[in-house]
Order: structure tokens, then C-alpha cells, then sequence
């Protein structure tokens, strides 16, 4: 008989007493260098087991082998709330987080492909600019002068930041920091230079070259404590200081939406968007530059560099070549390397992550995924999985937290949590293969077994809203009816156009629309679903009209705050190099109010136990229609089981989506646009969010949905499909009908996809 292999202890990751969140002291054992699939509804605990606990483990131990004085400047970790935490490797989080830079970082310099092209362009480039860095439009020798190698110039409107019919005291600088009151605004309206009562176009030619340009000097401003000496700057150079040259991009919220108004951006007139110099841009490879070579989509760069002959630069034509065959093996292949990062969406950017790693030689590290899924059409949900299975083939351990049937059925063991969400959750409801998962009784794996078929009867359109001759972006003047009453899902490849028809076109020519997309919902220890869906202020003024107090009192973020932990429940003590302790507040118990706050009751409820109760719960507790209907709207998207205090920063990534939602959705409208609403959503939630779609179209709205996911097209009444492929190849409408005339599409990789699904379904009720 031959020997089995006596399993190694080591071969897995062993957890033992999580209770992290909202996990109930579970036990794990994950085996290594294999591929695991977290499942479960959202809420039930699989980021925690995850991110919260492994990851945050990892980074933690790996964080202590490095000297005090690098950990002191580092981010912290405090020790995950699990009694064994054994045989843990280096953890690599591939999250959906926007990727981080500004205006200088690009998909080529993300993935590094960029200074491989500056290396071509350095050895084969005629003529020839000098070393590669002078090709690099992040570098003062390399970047045009005018633009200082951002490709586009931001210029101050003066008529739209001045109105010259009105005086300083009046409110002539329309901008909020330069508003009657403001510092900024003193320099002018209090520095006796000019006379702050008379309208601007009234001024001398020299009080208006001063007001806008002068400097070199100082005036006295009033302070609270007296008089101050500043530096005089015009409007025109303060202004073009703190804001043109940084660009807007720097500002966030209302303030860069100010600036937005008041400025134009174009071109560079120098090196018209290219952002190099003159030499680099002269220096040409069969008569395209650098520039020209980053504009191509990925698949046409492949191409074209396919056609560069010189030998000196093979290895590195081959090594550039395959790094853009490895971005468009996870279907981005219609974007470019000029694309700045800061546009690219949470699917987008996770994929470029992924794609960074195939290259790297390490093994024995632990890949993170957070729905990997997301974003992507079922077509290239196939070429995703392939990475997936590929970095576990170089001795790689890989842990992916997903929904999507697909990708549940690569997985070499898989770990199912629930049963519920939230209080009802954190428990291990089964380990083992994919098939046994389907055979389950969990709710995931009855979904597994039980595959949603179309719609028997589709619903009538009432009118059509009609897009015309539509060309931003890839669009090719696209005209398309959007019918009425119904519900319509929008189809195609990622880069196909879908969110530019849509989200752009269609929201412009129809404004009146009411559009929740992906944006992320603000995270912070100090908001919950109660602040979040402003049923916090009308839980403060409740409890204010029948105490006498001011609401302020029942807020935890002003007055009524523990003047110990401020409102935060909890003690967060800094040990510099150490690890960071949190301690729930001794003076408040981790209530966050104080005992005046604490004083007060109604119906025998004080502010803490109205915080505490579920969405379901405070419906018997609240009396008032918009309350109670912004709670009807958490249980209707599947959060009924969130307490009304709980920190938005312990809601999973599926929760935050859907009380989103919920806040959007109290809004009053006939026309509603969902981009990719099942992000994060367990199938059983998606059966949930398609009732809620019926219910508005039941109420006389119209619904439009853009989505990938195949239980949503389905159950349309009609579908817009875009392609036939991405980018430059994309931008068609290629279908319009019901889902069943679809799925008799072959020339649609929807269609095609759609009528596999349905020989699945087929397949698995037999």
C-alpha cells in the first residue's frame, strides 16, 4: 500500500476563541496554499474572520519585527480579539479601495509598465532624448515646462470669481474663503487700500492692478487679540497659490466643487496633453512618441509593439508585452496607461492589484481578496479566476471573500458563515468542498441549488425616455429609448459605456432622476445607520421636546458627550511603539453619553436603549411617518437587524452599500438609476433588492439598473446591452429587449453568458 502523507499541522491556519466583531468564539483550521472562499449572507462575519483577523494579525506580527523607532511611524494594530492566531504568513489585502495618488499617478506608472516604454524609447527612440528618466513627465528634466507635466492647465475665470457690480462689503469675491468676515477677505475689505463701498468696476486702473496683483508688502488686519501685520497678496496671486497650482483635484467636498466654478481647465498649450518636453516628444518609434504609445488602449499597445523590430530592445518589447497581456487577461484591456488612477473605479483599481502580483517571484504569502468579482461581466469573471487559481499554483495561500457562484465553484475548500447577519451571525455553518456546500441546508447553499429562471410575464412600458445622439466618451452617437413603468437593466462588458449612457448622458438630459451609485459611504467610529439616515435628529429632538433640554444634549458628538472617552465609548491609548489599546470607557461604560444625557427618558427609554435597539425594534418605538419610513426602508434592504448605534466603521462593505440605499431611496421620485447595486450582496439579498425594485415599478416608477450580475437581468422586463466590447470596441448598443430574446443572442457576450446560466440552472434542477 502507499504511504499517505501524515498531514502537517502547519498546513493550515489555525484559529481558535475569534470573537472579533461579531464572531462567537469560533474555531478554524484554513488549509494553506489552497485556494478558500469565504460565504455567507452580509453581516454574518466573514470579513472579520478575514480582514479583521488574519490580516490584521499578520500585518501586526510582521509590524514587531521591525525596529521601534520605524514601527513608531508606521500604522498600528491593535491584537485581534482571538485566543490562538497560529501559523500565519505575510498577508497581501486586495481590497476595492479607490487607489490613492493625484494627477501624476497613472495605470502605467501603477503598474509600472510606463518606465519600461521610457527604457524602449531611450534605446530605440529617433532621435534620441537621453536616459530614460528624461522621459518621465514626473521628472523636472523630462516634463514640460508649462503644464510642469500634468498635460493640462487649470486657469482662474476672474469673471466668474468677481462680481464687479458689487462692492467688497458687498460680497464681490464669490468664493466661501474670501467671503465678507474671512481672513482672506480682510486683506482687502479692512486694509484701508480701498474704499470696501464701492463696486468694483469703479475702481481706478491702479486699485484694481493692486487688488488683483499687488504684493510685496504688508497691512494690518484685526484679531481677537489685537492687531496683526500680514503679508498683502492680490486676489488674483493668493488665489492662483492656494488653488490653480495645487489644481482642484487637491481639494475635496464643497470646497473643490467652489473652485470647479471658478476655474477652466484645457489642454496644455505646450505640449497638448503629451506632458513631456519637446525633445522627449520628438523622439519617435516609426513615427509615434511616448505619448502616442500611452494613449493607445492596452490590446492596441500590445499590438503595436508587437511591430517594434529593433533587437537591442526585445527583452524589454517582451517584457512590456506580457504585463499588458496580463492586464487584459482581467478585461481591462480597453484602458490606457495615461489613464489616471484617481478615475478608475473599486473593481477596476482591485484588478490592477491583482495584476501587479502574478509578476512577483514571492511564494508563501497570503493573497486577500474582497470580492474580486465586482464589476466584472461573467465573461471575464472566468479570466479573473484563472489568477486566482494561478497565484495558489506558485505555493501561494489565497482567501477570497465573494458571493458570486462562479467563483465559489473554483474554490478548493470553502467556509460558509451565518446563519444570519449581524447579532444572528458570526458562527462557522460549513467547511468543506463547493459541491457539499451545495448540497448544504445554509441559506448560501440553497441558493447554490436553486438558480433563479426568467421572469414569466414581462410588465408594459408606459412611454419610452429617449437619449440622443449620445458621444462622450466611447459612445458612438448613441440613440436609445428607455422605457417606462419597467424595469431595465443596462448590459455589457466593463468599458463598454454602460455608466457614460446612464450615469452621464441619460442623468444630464434627465435630472430629475435620482441616482445611487457606488460612492462610498463615509466610515467613522462616530457615525451609524441612525446618523447616517438623519434618524438621529429626529431621536434628539424627541427626546428635547419632552425633557425641555436642547437637542445638543442627546447627541454624543456634542453636548451630551462622556467628557471622558468624548462621545467615542471607548479609551484609545497610544503606547507609542507598541501596539495600541482600546478599553471601553470606565465612566460612561461605553454608553458614550453622560449622566445628564442618561437623566432623561421617553416612554421609560433612555437615549442609549433607543441606540440600541434594531431598525425592526425602534418601529415600535417611533410614532412619527418619516422616521418610521426611514426604518421600513432598512428592514426592506435587509438591514432590519442593525442597531441603530452601531459605528459605520463595523459594517461590512455589503452593509454600507445597502444603507445607502436606504438614505437614497427616502428620496421621492418617478425615475430611478442603480449602478451595480448588488455590490456585496449574498444571492439570498439579491432576491430582496429585486423585490424592492418591483415595488417601485409596481408604484408607478421606472427603474434603471446598470449590473452584471445575471439574477438581475433576469428578472428585467428589458435590457440594454452595450458593447460588443470594451473601450474603443465598445460604445454600440448591440441588443434591446426582453431577457429571453437575449439569451438567443449569440453575438452578445451577454447573451451568450445569460444562456449558460440558464443551461446551469437547467443542469442542477435535474
Amino acid at each position: 500500500m502507499a504511504a499517505h502523507r501524515k498531514t502537517d499541522p502547519e498546513d493550515f491556519i489555525v484559529l481558535g476563541e475569534a470573537r472579533q466583531n461579531n464572531l462567537k468564539g469560533i474555531d478554524l483550521r484554513i488549509p494553506k496554499r489552497k485556494l478558500t472562499v469565504f460565504t455567507g449572507v452580509s453581516g454574518s462575519g466573514k470579513s472579520s474572520v478575514v480582514f479583521d483577523t488574519i490580516a490584521i494579525e499578520s500585518q501586526r506580527q510582521l509590524n514587531e519585527t521591525l525596529p521601534a523607532f520605524v514601527r513608531n511611524r508606521m500604522p498600528k494594530y491593535e491584537r485581534p480579539d482571538a485566543e490562538v492566531m497560529k501559523n500565519l504568513s505575510t498577508a497581501i489585502v486586495i481590497d476595492q479601495r479607490q487607489v490613492g495618488g493625484n494627477a501624476r499617478s497613472t495605470v502605467g506608472t501603477m503598474t509600472e509598465i510606463l518606465p519600461m516604454l521610457r527604457v524602449l524609447f531611450s534605446r530605440a527612440g529617433s532621435p534620441g532624448a537621453g536616459p530614460s528618466h528624461l522621459y518621465s513627465y514626473n521628472d523636472p528634466r523630462g516634463m514640460c515646462e508649462a503644464c510642469q507635466g500634468l498635460g493640462t492647465t487649470v486657469r482662474l475665470e476672474l469673471d466668474r470669481l468677481l462680481d464687479e457690480s458689487k462692492s467688497l462689503n458687498e460680497g464681490a469675491i464669490g468664493f466661501p474663503s474670501f467671503a465678507v468676515g474671512t481672513f482672506q477677505w480682510q486683506l482687502y475689505g479692512e486694509s484701508g487700500l480701498f474704499d470696501p463701498d464701492l463696486p468694483l468696476r469703479d475702481f481706478s486702473a491702479k486699485d484694481r492692478e493692486l487688488l488683483l496683483y499687488g504684493q510685496g508688502f504688508t497691512v494690518d488686519r484685526a484679531g481677537r487679540n489685537g492687531v496683526y501685520k500680514n503679508e498683502y497678496e492680490g486676489i488674483v496671486k493668493r488665489f492662483t497659490r492656494r488653488y490653480v497650482k495645487p489644481g482642484p483635484d487637491h481639494a475635496k467636498g464643497k470646497e473643490r466643487e467652489a473652485i470647479e466654478r471658478v476655474v477652466t481647465r484645457g489642454p496644455c498649450a505646450v505640449c497638448h496633453g503629451g506632458r513631456l518636453n519637446e525633445a522627449a516628444l520628438a523622439s519617435r518609434i516609426d513615427g509615434d512618441n511616448i505619448a502616442d504609445f500611452a494613449a493607445l488602449e492596452i490590446t492596441e499597445l500590445t499590438e503595436r509593439l508587437a511591430r517594434v523590430g529593433t533587437p537591442a530592445v526585445k527583452p524589454v518589447v517582451a517584457g512590456a508585452r506580457a504585463a499588458l497581456e496580463r492586464i487584459t487577461s482581467v478585461g481591462l484591456g480597453y484602458l490606457s496607461l495615461g489613464r489616471q488612477t484617481t478615475s478608475l473605479s473599486g473593481g477596476e483599481a482591485q484588478r490592477l492589484k491583482m495584476v501587479r502580483h502574478l509578476s512577483s517571484s514571492l511564494t508563501g504569502l497570503t493573497y486577500i481578496f474582497d470580492e474580486p468579482s465586482v464589476g466584472l461581466h461573467p465573461r471575464d469573471v472566468r479570466r479573473m479566476n484563472e489568477i486566482l487559481l494561478a497565484l495558489r499554483d506558485k505555493g501561494n495561500t489565497v482567501l477570497v471573500v465573494e458571493h458570486d457562484r462562479d467563483v465559489i465553484a473554483i474554490a478548493d475548500h470553502v467556509i460558509d458563515m451565518g446563519p444570519g447577519a449581524g447579532r444572528d451571525g458570526g458562527e462557522v455553518t460549513f467547511e468543506g468542498t463547493p459541491a457539499g456546500l451545495r448540497r448544504s441546508r445554509t441559506v448560501t447553499g440553497k441558493q447554490l441549488r436553486s438558480i433563479p429562471g426568467l421572469r414569466k410575464e414581462y410588465r408594459s412600458p408606459t412611454g419610452a425616455l429617449t437619449v440622443r445622439d449620445a458621444d462622450l466618451h466611447n459612445l458612438r452617437d448613441v440613440t436609445v429609448d428607455i422605457p417606462t413603468g419597467v424595469l431595465t437593466a443596462v448590459t455589457g462588458v466593463a468599458g463598454s459605456g454602460k455608466s457614460t449612457l446612464i450615469s452621464k448622458v441619460f442623468t444630464a438630459q434627465y435630472p430629475g432622476a435620482i441616482v445611487i451609485d457606488q460612492s462610498s459611504v463615509g466610515i467613522s467610529l462616530r457615525s451609524n445607520p441612525a446618523t447616517y439616515t438623519d434618524i438621529m435628529d429626529i431621536l434628539r429632538r424627541r427626546f428635547a421636546r419632552a425633557s425641555g433640554e436642547k437637542p445638543g444634549l442627546f447627541s454624543f458628538n456634542s453636548e451630551g458627550a462622556c467628557p471622558e472617552c468624548k462621545g467615542k465609548g471607548v479609551i484609545e491609548t497610544d503606547l507609542a511603539f507598541m501596539d495600541p489599546v482600546t478599553t471601553v470607557c470606565e465612566r460612561c461604560d461605553g454608553r458614550r453619553f453622560n449622566d445628564e444625557a442618561l437623566r432623561h427618558t421617553v416612554d421609560g427609554k433612555t437615549v442609549v436603549d433607543v441606540l440600541d435597539m434594531t431598525a425592526e425594534e425602534a418601529a415600535g418605538f417611533f410614532d412619527d411617518a418619516p422616521a418610521l419610513r426611514r426604518l421600513a426602508l432598512l428592514t426592506e434592504v435587509g438591514l432590519g437587524y442593525l442597531t441603530l448605534g452601531q459605528p459605520l466603521s463595523t459594517l461590512s462593505g455589503g452593509e454600507r452599500q445597502r444603507l445607502k440605499l436606504a438614505h437614497r431611496l427616502k428620496e421621492t421620485g418617478s425615475v430611478y438609476v442603480f449602478d451595480e447595486p448588488t455590490t456585496g450582496l449574498h444571492m439570498s439579498d439579491i432576491g430582496r433588492l429585486l423585490e424592492l425594485f418591483d415595488r417601485l415599478v409596481d408604484s408607478d416608477n421606472t427603474v434603471i439598473v446598470i449590473e452584471h450580475d445575471l439574477d438581475v437581468v433576469k428578472h428585467a422586463d428589458w435590457v440594454v446591452d452595450l458593447g460588443p466590447e470594451a473601450g474603443a470596441h465598445g460604445g454600440r448598443v448591440v441588443f434591446e429587449g426582453t431577457p429571453a430574446d437575449l439569451a438567443r443572442t449569440a453575438d452578445s457576450h451577454t447573451g451568450r453568458s445569460l444562456a449558460a446560466d440558464l443551461r446551469d440552472r437547467r443542469n442542477a434542477s435535474s
